[in-house]
């Protein structure tokens, strides 16, 4: 007979490991499972991006996305430190280089400090003093951003969660969900074999495949996920020292990208990137990759083509500059003119898990679905790494109310 678990967590990311470490601190006497279909943690999206710690420039006031990434800072800091992680506070610079993107670039400001950070104006002569390889008429000084590897953090919070009584069950991919009127049936294969888990409460932080999951559970949804591809170089080693800060665009506000940047990795490189190229399979890391499955599903979303519509001609130049190095190293020297193609080497690709929506919108923000005994995160964009924390905690606390009000539902039983 199969064990009971309390909870079970499906997705090894760094939201899913977080979500598990505070779930068992905060209900230590109950028992949990996370369930990660790869060998290791962290291997998709947490694994894959820049290890920026963000400080929350880029979103809504109010917005769910504001509101983690800030708190994030902070706790990511004080985890880090807690654990000896590596943490550097480099600063983040947001230059921008037409009339355009000056005007763009007051708004964000704006935002900046709507958002309560503190961040500095600079002219083009301070821009150049703090980067002399840096073209630009202007830019943003973030001095709360810094850089971490987010792939040892997730190892550490998952250590913690073993040693408070947690477990991890890696290798273990989920095919099926079954939700009966007391517990759901997590049926997997394990190593070649058959194998089901069983819970009373369900929690998925399944990143790429998230949608995939709310429909083993026949949860009705709008949404799809449709993965694009951040594709990276890594420059020689004699740019180490290039910059003195992470270097941005300024974004375009209708994208939920940030555009191609350079970012100073913790092991002392510079990497370039990423672009956001449209996918064609949802983990497919390598240079061609492709999935019938896949590409069914997206081809069959109507959200796909009114996406792709809305924004075909950021669609087809960012095609074209994957294929096109030159067309790719234009996106770098607009605001550093001294690399050339051939500094840009190969390093590995990321896959952002973008939900879509039936009418082509692009998900912003934080997105959740719901079954009686589970709760599904739908959409963590960026800066999901960076909120890993505070989400985790959102999770717990959702969690919680949601079982609290089924239980108010209960039928109260007459005594004798």
């Amino acid at each position: 007979m199969s064990k009971v678990y309390d909870y079970i967590i499906i997705g090894g990311g760094i939201v899913g490991v977080s979500t598990a470490w505070q779930l068992q601190q905060r209900h230590p006497d109950k028992s949990i499972l996370l369930i990660e279909k790869e060998s290791g943690l962290s291997r998709h999206q947490t694994g894959h991006n820049s290890g920026v710690i963000h400080a929350g420039v880029y979103y809504a006031p109010g917005s769910l996305k504001a509101e983690f990434c800030k708190a994030g800072v902070e706790a990511t800091t004080r985890f880090c430190a807690r654990h000896d992680i590596p943490v550097e506070n480099c600063g983040k610079l947001l230059v921008a280089t037409s009339e355009l993107e000056m005007e763009r670039m007051q708004a964000l400001y704006q935002r900046c400090r709507e958002n309560g950070l503190e961040v500095t104006l600079l002219d083009q002569n301070e821009l150049k003093r703090k980067e002399p390889n840096i073209e630009g008429l202007g830019a943003i000084l973030v001095e709360t951003t810094s850089i971490v590897n987010y792939r040892l953090v997730t190892e550490k919070m998952a250590d913690e969660f073993r040693a408070l009584g947690g477990e991890v069950a890696l290798g273990t991919v989920v095919e099926d969900l079954s939700e009966g009127e007391d517990e759901i049936r997590v049926s997997c294969l394990q190593e070649g074999d058959s194998v089901a888990f069983v819970c009373r409460f369900l929690i998925s932080c399944s990143g790429l495949m998230a949608d995939r999951v709310t429909r083993m559970l026949g949860i009705k949804t709008d949404f799809q996920i449709i993965p694009y591809r951040g594709e990276y170089y890594r420059l020689p080693k004699k740019y180490n020292q290039i910059v003195n800060h992470l270097i941005y665009p300024i974004p375009d506000p209708d994208l939920p990208f940030l555009g191609v940047h350079l970012t100073r990795m913790i092991d002392g490189s510079v990497t370039v990137g990423p672009n956001a190229v449209q996918g064609w399979k949802r983990e497919g890391y390598g240079r061609i990759n492709i999935s019938l499955k896949d590409i069914g599903d997206m081809l069959g979303f109507s959200g796909f083509w009114k996406a792709t519509g809305k924004h075909l001609k950021t669609g087809l130049i960012e095609t074209k500059n994957s294929w096109w190095k030159p067309g790719y190293l234009k996106l770098v020297n607009k605001y550093c003119p001294v690399i050339t193609v051939d500094d840009l080497q190969p390093y590995p690709a990321g896959i952002r898990a973008q939900a879509v929506l039936k009418d082509g919108t692009l998900v912003h923000d934080f997105l959740f679905a719901e079954s009686p005994r589970s709760l599904h995160v739908c959409n963590a964009p960026s800066p999901a790494a960076t909120s890993a924390i505070p989400i985790g905690n959102y999770i717990c606390n959702k969690v919680a109310d949601k079982q609290q009000d089924d239980l108010a539902e209960e039928p109260v039983q007459a005594s004798a």
